[in-house]
C-alpha cells in the first residue's frame, strides 16, 4: 500500500516539485522504522542537492528523528494527499529558491505486472501491539466510484490482474442510498462492471471479519476472483489472540478451512514472541498452522511499539527466542506448501505471466513457464508439470 500511495503522491506533485525525493515510511516494527531512517540517510549524504520529503507512519511517528537528516521535510500522514502540505513545507523551511537536484537515485518505477487499487485507510479495531491505527486513523472507505475509475484506469494501461488494498480491507463499508456497501459487495460489482478484469485479488483480509465466508463464495462463482486468502491472523493461540484483541480465535480459523473446503487455500501473519507467549502456547500457534494447511506465512518476531498496550505487558520474550520461533513456524508453512504443490501436478490453471516467463498461480505460488517469451501482463493457461526449487514448472496450453 505504501508503494501504491507512493505512485499517487508522485503524480500530485508533477509539475510543482519535479526534482524531488519522497520517501514514503513504515512504523510496522522497530526494524522498519530503522531501514527507513537508515534509507534516508544514504539518499540524503548520496544527493547533497536534493530535497526530500519524508511521510509515512515512521515519520509521523518520529518526526524529530527524520527531520534531522538534512534537507529532509516531514509531511504528517494525515496531509500527505493534499499537494499544498508540501507547498508549505518548502515556504516554512526557506528552500523556495533551492535549486533541488536529484543526483543519485535507484529507478524506483514499478515492475509489477498487476495493479494495486486502495479501497480504504485507517482502522477502527485496538489491537494491543499496533501502532499503525494510532498514525493512520480511523476506517475511511473510498467511494465506488473512485475505485471502480482506477480499476478502468489499470486496465486501459494494459493491467489485467487487480489487487484491493489497504490497511484494513475487510472493514471496507459506506452509505449508499440507504444500503450499506461492503467488500464482497465492491468485488462483486467490479467483476461485473469491468469485464476484462483477468484476475481479482485481496491483499490482505480480517479473519474475523463476516465478509470472509462471502468472499469464499464469491470465488467460488466467480474463476477470475482468485482462490487464495492471505489472513491477518498473528497468532493461533486463543490466550495470545485475546492478549492481542484480536477478534478471532482459533475455532474461527478452521471454520474458514472447513468451508472452503480445499477450493481457497491460505497464507497468513503470524507474530512470534507476543509478551506471554510460551513455548506451550507458540506449539498451539505451530499446530494450527499446520492443521490449517498455510501454504505460506509472513513471521517475524514481536517488535513493542511505544504507546501500544502489549508495549508494557510483562513478561516481554527475548528477541532471539522470537527469531528461533519465526524460523520454526517458517518450516512448517513450506512443508504445508511442498504437500499442497505436489497435488498441484497436473492441473491447469490461470497464470499472471510477471516477467521473463515467470508467473503467478491462483495460489500465489511462482510458476516457470517454458515457452518461447510471453510478454508482461499477459494471463495464460498453464499446466503444471513438475516443481523445480520450490516453484512450480508449466507449460502452456495450446
Amino acid at each position: 500500500m505504501n508503494a501504491l500511495e507512493c505512485e499517487k503522491i508522485s503524480k500530485m506533485l508533477k509539475g510543482t516539485f519535479d526534482n524531488v525525493i519522497v520517501l514514503n515510511t513504515c512504523s510496522v516494527t522497530a526494524e522498519a522504522e530503522r531501514q527507513c531512517a537508515q534509507s534516508l540517510r544514504k539518499l540524503s549524504r548520496e544527493n547533497p542537492n536534493a530535497l526530500i520529503f519524508v511521510t509515512g507512519c515512521g515519520a509521523t511517528r518520529n518526526q524529530a528523528l527524520f527531520e534531522s537528516v538534512p534537507r529532509a521535510l516531514v509531511i504528517d500522514n494525515a496531509v500527505k494527499m493534499r499537494l499544498s502540505s508540501y507547498i508549505d513545507a518548502v515556504k516554512k523551511a526557506n528552500f523556495e529558491d533551492f535549486c533541488s537536484k536529484i543526483d543519485a537515485f535507484k529507478d524506483n518505477e514499478s515492475k509489477l505486472s498487476k495493479k494495486f487499487v486502495q479501497v480504504q485507510n485507517g482502522c477502527n479495531h485496538d489491537c494491543t501491539y499496533c501502532v499503525t491505527r494510532l498514525l493512520r486513523g480511523p476506517n475511511v472507505s473510498f467511494p465506488y466510484t473512485d475505485i471502480l475509475a482506477d480499476v478502468k484506469d489499470a486496465i486501459a494501461k494494459g493491467f489485467y490482474e487487480i489487487v484491493l488494498t489497504g490497511v484494513d480491507t475487510a472493514s471496507y463499508v459506506r452509505r449508499e442510498n440507504d444500503k450499506l456497501v461492503l467488500l464482497s459487495d465492491i468485488c462483486k460489482r467490479l467483476l461485473i462492471d469491468v469485464p476484462e478484469i483477468g484476475h481479482l485479488r485481496l491483499s490482505s483480509i480480517d479473519p474475523a471479519s463476516p465478509e470472509v465466508p462471502k468472499i469464499i463464495a464469491l470465488m467460488r462463482q466467480d474463476s477470475h476472483f482468485m482462490s487464495h486468502l492471505h489472513l491477518s491472523m498473528q497468532s493461533g493461540s486463543d490466550t495470545i489472540l485475546r492478549a492481542m484483541r484480536r477478534r478471532h480465535d482459533s475455532k474461527k480459523l478452521m471454520e474458514l478451512v472447513k468451508l472452503s473446503d480445499g477450493f481457497v487455500s491460505f497464507s497468513a501473519d503470524i507474530i512470534c514472541g507476543f509478551p506471554g507467549e510460551t513455548q506451550e502456547l507458540f506449539n498451539e500457534t505451530v499446530d494450527i498452522v499446520r492443521k490449517m494447511g498455510l501454504i505460506h506465512v509472513h513471521a517475524f518476531p514481536y517488535s513493542p511499539r511505544p504507546g501500544t498496550v502489549a508495549a508494557a505487558m510483562p513478561n516481554q520474550i527475548n528477541r532471539a527466542v522470537s527469531k528461533k520461533r519465526v524460523q520454526i513456524i517458517s518450516e512448517v508453512a513450506n512443508e504445508n506448501r511442498r504437500i499442497f504443490m505436489e497435488k498441484q501436478i497436473g492441473k491447469i490453471v490461470s497464470v499472471l505471466v510477471e516477467e521473463n516467463n515467470i508467473g503467478r498461480t491462483p495460489d500465489d505460488i511462482e510458476i516457470r513457464i517454458g515457452e518461447a517469451s510471453i510478454p508482461n501482463k499477459t494471463i495464460r493457461d498453464i499446466k503444471i508439470t513438475d516443481i523445480d526449487n520450490g516453484i512450480f514448472v508449466g507449460e502452456m496450453v495450446k
